[in-house]
């Protein structure tokens, strides 16, 4: 029989690139795993993070086998980027990609008395085709999910076909009420005398389902009855056990856990469910928690679920990469309609075998992840056109779809697009569904400009099922004023930019899914904006988990329909004036707000918005806000003078990269009607940054714009040499008029360089 074997423990890490030990280094420090190297600099605002080609270490006795002729693999739950394994001093093998499970047979390299030795070589160097190349997080090195070793009979289910579990189950609904659930699995080194036996058992534990078949063609359909769906609220989960037998004895045995469930997504109707209209509301996930980057365990995996599930979400887009499998189980069991991708992410290697890597790591996931009931989208990049685009982008991205669609006809597939895609173009119509990044009212535009354009859209495309794969701004607590405006980084403007989405999405049921930009704050070594180095501030809680920030809640009004009321502003604790508004959110009817134990006012909420103007009482301040048998309360002290903290510094005052330019340079010429020309040969906004930096003339120009910021010598230039120019302007949030036609006369003098 199979005996799994947690590997986690006793491990010896060294952060040196050593080379291969010949024996058990005694003298490297000791870890368990889940690990990172990167735990602490991957997100401590420090600028860079270690990428670099390390050791891990482990002494083990080879598991007795039952029976003669058994196999011992080892199973990496995921290493980032790039491992080779080594046992007692032979290569074993190599995996590139960080983000999967990977396994290997070490039978014939174990010794069958004493000790062995693995070694393990893990790199998060940059690797040109390897994904991912360039993008806006953290590349945690390490063994950061942990290791297993599997014990089988010679016989078994296979363990080495794209690291999945050897069984696929395809539950269907079926007409009568029943249920469907094709059934294949994969064996190895069997003869006539082996049959698979399944049984499909409900969460009662009572068998509802059963069949046998020879073990050379294992392939059945099993009809269960009164069949249970599994949905968002009621995520009903069936038990499917193959057993691998010869005559009176079982050799093997997998368990996976399904869900009967049908779905589709129309252009108007959006999502559907069990026949069923069911908008998709919720968030991305990145998986790193603060100084543990991304080595979490279980219990974090689904501490993170119930977190998002408080909120009322029922989706989640798990960027950029393949998830652990605890949370993918999580999701599973809690209720989630979600998105799974690989990170195939803003810039398209030009190395060959990047497509290659892209292809592996697609059928990785899909392979790995095909029984699980929460996932329904297989995504196949992510605003990948900051790289620029050309008809081999195009083609790899319709083999990687027809990939997908060949391996798992059951679901269906997805794009996250960057904002500046053109609304037509070759790279519509490729996946079954799409989606947009759009962060108007954050990197250029106003956040009124998100609901005309995803109107205009779908009008043009009305059979594009259109959704919003991220949208959101930079929320920093410790900021906050009375008159909150775009890039502040304060709650205070987050908050107020979520209200607004909120309401623009809850009119839209044709938007078939939407994911916050981003359910919690995550690392991100090259960032260092609004104050916090280190890390992406848009999340809606705390990196730590600690705190839930106030468009937390207007979220959990919109979405979750358990009562709730939520005082906005608690941290604005220091507030100066005589009237101030205090608001609320709350999904009850009537809310009554009182301060110091008297009724300030009562009313229904707008939007599930209520605004007091109330007059502050000198000293402390208790509010407490009431809906039906649902309360909160915060203090807040009234001063003369608001505290410095509570403003971004004057050096950083949201006015960044060209806005600040533009005031540096005092009077300039400005026509606002000026037309823009883009001569043959010459540069213009059209150019990409990249190209202004290969002409030294032009450059000088520019480069006083990004403050230093952006070169060949600074963080994520692989990515941001690609953008436009007339892209980074949108992002430098506030400009003058005639600022874009200026500088685009400007570089008109410029020759391109090839």
């Amino acid at each position: 029989m199979r005996n799994v074997i947690n590997f986690n423990d006793n491990w010896k890490f060294i952060q040196k690139d050593v080379g291969l030990p010949t024996e058990f280094p005694t003298d490297w420090t000791d870890v368990t795993l889940p690990h990172t190297w990167n735990a602490v600099d991957g997100n401590d605002g420090n600028g860079s993070y270690d990428r670099g080609n390390y050791w891990y270490a482990k002494s083990f006795v080879t598991p007795k086998q039952p029976l003669a002729g058994g196999r011992v693999f080892v199973e990496f739950l995921a290493a980032n980027s790039e491992a080779t394994v080594y046992v007692n001093g032979e290569k074993v093998t190599y995996h590139e990609g960080g983000y999967s499970i990977f396994r290997a047979d070490i039978t014939d390299f174990c010794k069958e008395e004493g000790e062995n030795l693995m070694v393990v070589e893990c790199s998060n160097i940059a690797n040109d085709y390897v994904y991912p190349q360039h993008a806006d997080f953290t590349f945690y090195g390490g063994l950061y999910r942990g290791v297993n070793l599997i014990s089988v009979p010679n016989a078994h289910f296979d363990l080495e076909y794209y690291g999945g579990p050897g069984i696929m189950v395809t539950p269907k609904v079926a007409e009568d009420g029943g249920a469907t659930f094709e059934i294949e699995s994969f064996v190895k080194n069997i003869d006539e005398n082996f049959t698979v036996q399944y049984s499909i058992f409900n969460e009662d534990g009572e068998e509802v389902g059963y069949a046998v078949r020879p073990a050379d063609s294992t392939k059945t359909t099993i009809y269960v009855p009164d069949a249970e769906l599994w949905d968002l609220e009621v995520p009903y989960l069936y038990t499917v056990i193959a057993e691998l037998q010869r005559r009176n004895e079982t050799y093997d045995d997998i368990e996976v856990r399904v869900g009967v469930r049908s779905f589709s997504v129309d252009p108007e109707r959006g999502f559907i469910l069990n026949g069923e209209e069911t908008p998709l509301r919720g968030v991305s996930r990145h998986q790193d928690i603060m100084y543990q980057g991304n080595a979490l365990t279980r219990e974090d995996q689904y501490d993170d679920a119930y977190i998002i599930k408080e909120l009322g979400a029922n989706t989640i887009r798990l960027a950029h990469y393949q998830h652990s499998q605890d949370f993918y189980d999580a999701c599973d069991e809690i209720g989630f309609a979600n998105w799974a991708e690989i990170p195939f992410i803003s810039v398209m290697s030009k190395n060959p075998k990047a497509h290659q890597n892209c292809i592996e790591q697609m059928k990785e996931l899909v392979v790995q992840n095909y029984n699980h009931p929460s996932i329904f989208f297989w995504g196949i990049s992510n605003e990948i056109l900051i790289g620029g685009i050309s008809e081999e982008l195009v083609a790899n991205h319709k083999e990687l779809n027809a990939l997908v669609k060949e391996m798992d006809p059951t679901r269906l597939t997805t794009i996250a697009h960057v904002s500046f895609t053109p609304v037509d173009g070759p790279m519509h119509y490729i996946t079954d569904t799409e989606s947009y990044n759009h962060y108007f009212g954050w990197y250029g535009g106003k956040m009124e400009d998100n609901g005309p354009w995803l109107d205009n859209f779908h009008a043009k495309h009305p059979t594009i099922c259109l959704g919003v794969s991220e949208y959101g701004c930079e929320g920093i607590m410790t900021y906050h004023g009375p008159e909150p405006k775009c890039k502040d980084y304060s709650e205070d403007y987050q908050a107020l930019y979520h209200e607004h989405m909120a309401k623009v999405l809850d009119e839209r049921p044709y938007i078939w899914s939407s994911h916050v930009w981003n359910m919690f704050d995550f690392g991100c070594a090259a960032r260092d904006e609004g104050g916090v180095a280190g890390r992406n501030n848009k999340g809606l809680v705390s990196m730590d988990r600690k705190t839930k920030k106030d468009s937390y809640y207007i979220y959990k009004a919109y979405w979750n329909p358990e009562p709730m009321v939520h005082l906005c502003g608690k941290r604005y604790a220091q507030r100066a004036g005589e009237t101030r508004e205090i608001k609320v959110y709350s999904n009850m009817d009537n809310v009554e707000l009182y301060l110091n134990g008297e009724k300030v006012g009562e009313q229904a909420p707008v939007d599930k918005i209520c605004k007091f103007e109330v007059a502050l009482k000198d000293g402390f301040n208790i509010f407490m806000a009431v809906a039906g048998d649902i309360k909160d309360t915060m203090t807040i002290e009234k001063v003369d003078v608001e505290p410095e903290i509570y403003t971004l510094p004057m050096e950083d005052d949201g006015n960044e990269g060209a806005a600040n330019w533009f005031t540096a340079m005092g009077d300039v010429e400005l026509n606002p009607e000026a037309e823009l020309e883009f001569p043959e040969g010459k540069l213009s906004i059209k150019s990409t940054i990249g190209q202004i930096y290969k002409n030294p003339d032009a450059w000088a120009f520019f480069e006083p714009m990004t403050q230093g910021k952006i070169g060949p010598d600074k963080p994520m230039w692989g990515m941001m040499e690609n953008f436009a120019v007339e892209m980074m302007m949108s992002m430098a949030g506030s400009l003058p008029d005639g600022a874009l036609a200026m500088i685009n006369k400007k570089l008109n003098a410029f020759d391109i360089v090839e």
